[in-house]
């Protein structure tokens, strides 16, 4: 029974010791651990592929200068012309009337030149005799000059029919090759009413429609990559040439012009090409897709300061990229973001770093 007591109470002070140790040495407090990354901001250009086509830097609008009916179409879309071809010609027969009633008006006047003139050559032979009077030899020479005025204004009219009449031939003003066709035979037109669009040999473009906050700046001077759709192999480079000032309101695009430098095998009028261009440089800073997280509805980062807390920072996201998120507004140069480890943390959480990468 004594033996039963004291074990007891050896037993008591064993708890006791135990108790009494493990109250003066306290389990350390593990916090979570995170990888953070000191930001720096850097003037980012996001690139943007675009898709256009090969256009002529000169292309024109054919028309005839007088109206009538269309007897003849000597061309096609794809074709190609040369300096003083004809493309189409109208039906002559007005025009050519005009030309006959000219032409009789002028042998017309040349009757009455002829008759004035001899009336004028009798006065002055009887004028020194005194056969006549001043008056009827200044009316002689009146007559004459009249119709030999009249004459003048004949032959104008004349060549201004023949010249009308030659209209009636719709001729290139350039070698090119026909685009587009908007008129067919039998068809009646108007003068300046195009008949055919002519691209004129020379120089080429490449013709993209691209959105207006690509060009809230002026375009620089930095070559533009352009090569062909169906063939990559084949690329050229040229430089923007031309932004129309207006946005088109069926897009709301701007179209934008590139000079080629050089137009290589394989690269024609009208092929597809993509080309990429780059917008206005903005201060921005790229992170890891990792380290994007949300506030509310809202993007955000975790954010580590001085003493290793943990805060929720909205950021602005102006470009979505493969692997990394550029960021415009909400972080400074020298803050340290969590890129890994972010999953449980809550604001004011003290955490520790594990790792720290450069920007």
């Amino acid at each position: 029974m004594a033996a039963r007591r004291l074990g007891l109470v050896v037993g008591v002070c064993l708890a006791a010791a135990l108790a009494g140790c493990g109250q003066g040495k306290p389990a350390p407090r593990e916090y979570p651990r995170v990888q953070v990354m000191s930001v720096q901001s850097a003037d980012f250009a996001a690139p943007v592929s675009l898709t256009g086509d090969i256009q002529a830097r000169v292309q024109t609008q054919l028309s005839f200068r007088v109206g009538g009916k269309i007897i003849k179409r000597m061309v096609d879309v794809g074709d190609r012309v040369t300096a003083r071809q004809v493309l189409a010609q109208l039906d002559p027969k007005d025009l050519q009337t005009n030309v006959d009633s000219a032409k009789a008006a002028v042998f017309a006047e040349q009757a009455r030149v002829t008759q004035a003139q001899a009336a004028f050559v009798r006065q002055q032979k009887l004028l020194p005799k005194g056969y006549t009077s001043q008056s009827e030899y200044d009316s002689a020479q009146a007559a004459l000059r009249s119709s030999q005025s009249a004459l003048t204004a004949a032959n104008a009219q004349l060549a201004s029919a023949r010249e009308q009449l030659s209209y009636t031939d719709l001729v290139a003003d350039a070698p090119g090759i026909i685009t587009a066709r908007q008129a067919e035979v039998g068809q009646v037109v108007q003068a300046t009413v195009p008949i055919f669009s002519l691209a004129r040999d020379g120089e080429r473009d490449a013709v993209f429609n691209v959105y207006e906050s690509l060009f809230v700046a002026p375009p620089t001077d930095q070559p533009v990559p352009v090569s062909l759709v169906e063939d990559p192999s084949i690329k050229t480079s040229g430089k923007v040439r031309e932004v129309t000032p207006a946005v088109s309101a069926q897009t709301g695009t701007l179209q934008v012009k590139v000079a080629l430098a050089s137009l290589p095998p394989g690269m024609n009028l009208g092929s597809v090409v993509s080309g990429s261009l780059s917008g206005p440089a903005k201060p921005s800073i790229e992170l890891p897709w990792s380290a994007l997280t949300k506030d509310g509805s809202d993007p955000a980062v975790w954010r580590v300061d001085a003493q290793n807390k943990a805060s929720l920072q909205k950021v602005t996201v102006i470009r979505y990229l493969t692997g990394k998120v550029v960021i415009g507004e909400g972080l400074q140069n020298g803050e340290k973001v969590v890129v890994a480890g972010g999953q449980l943390l809550h604001p004011d959480m003290q955490v520790e770093i594990a790792a720290e990468d450069k920007p």
